[in-house]
């Protein structure tokens, strides 16, 4: 975790810099969306830094930080995981909708944000129901 957080750190520190750099010779500060949108990326590169520095300072060493650790050290059960899931799809369809309603009409939006809710819903709940029920 400390590789990890150490390159948003310097994704960080880039992000910034060219936002500066960008503001000053690219644009001369008149055009702000650019410039903006590399502070903005700087600050998200920020927070996931923070969070890791933290969590890493807060935890054990994974077996990714040591310098002389084997592929073995990784194996294990990383989590519980659905053999096979159609809920994502369900989910991602009723964001395709509601993105095409924004365009299309905001009727469709509405259709969107339902069959949407409903692939959210039965992606959380899939094991209480079913095969893969607990």
């Amino acid at each position: 975790m400390k590789v990890t957080a150490l390159l948003f750190w310097l994704g960080t520190i880039i992000f910034a810099v060219t936002g500066v750099v960008y503001g000053v010779f690219a644009t001369d500060w008149e055009e702000p969306v650019g410039v903006v949108a590399l502070f903005l990326t700087a600050g998200l590169a920020l927070m996931i830094a923070v969070y890791l520095s933290y969590t890493d300072r807060h935890t054990d060493d994974l077996p990714e930080d040591d310098t002389f650790g084997e592929i073995e050290q990784g194996a294990g059960e990383l989590g519980e995981f659905a053999p096979y899931s159609w809920w994502p799809l369900v989910a991602a369809g009723g964001g395709a909708v509601v993105f095409a309603g924004a365009a299309i009409g905001w009727w469709l939006l509405l259709i969107g944000l339902g069959l949407g809710a409903i692939g959210v819903i039965g992606w959380v709940f899939e094991f209480y129901r079913g095969e893969h029920a607990h």
